[in-house]
């Protein structure tokens, strides 16, 4: 797989033992919420309901930036990743840590991404609404009310700067 990064990016480095370990366990986490489901003889709606999939964006918005960005979710991401400097709003940047393996590099650059995090999170969130969908809808409300509230602060602090310069 090194021989092959090198042909892929010979003046960089990416980690492909990385990503395909993170594809990997993407296609088991599917594979996984699927089996549950057939072993569980829930139903697999043909069409989800719009409100459900506008609660399921607006909350793994919410969730990816909290695993990735979150000051207080920092200790999950400091074995991959190491702090940079304050991003604004109880945010963090973070650098990904270069030594070690390529595992460990691409795992890092997976769990300091909001984008990158954005698909697991909601193909849980989705597998959630199958086998537990009262509960999903639970905590994705409170994800979803958790983002509205951040967009209304930061409005409220513009509004508030503006009045007052």
């Amino acid at each position: 797989m090194e021989r092959v990064g090198q042909e892929y990016a010979p003046h960089e480095h990416r980690p492909l033992a990385g990503y395909a370990v993170a594809m990997g366990a993407f296609g088991a986490l599917a594979a996984g919420l699927a089996a549950a489901a057939k072993l569980t003889g829930r139903p697999v709606p043909d069409r989800p309901a719009l409100a459900d999939v506008l609660l399921i964006s607006i909350a793994t918005h919410k969730l990816s930036r909290l695993i990735a960005k979150d000051a207080v979710a920092s200790p999950l991401r400091a074995p991959l990743a190491r702090y940079a400097e304050p991003a604004g709003a109880a945010e963090l940047n973070e650098e990904v840590r270069d030594e070690g393996s390529s595992v460990r590099h691409g795992l890092g650059e997976l769990i300091t991404c909001p984008f990158c995090l954005a698909v697991w999170v909601a193909t849980g969130l989705t597998g959630g609404l199958v086998l537990a969908p009262r509960l999903t809808r639970l905590v994705a409300t409170a994800l979803t009310a958790t983002a509205a509230s951040d967009f209304l602060q930061m409005a409220y602090d513009r509004a508030k700067q503006a009045a007052e310069g």
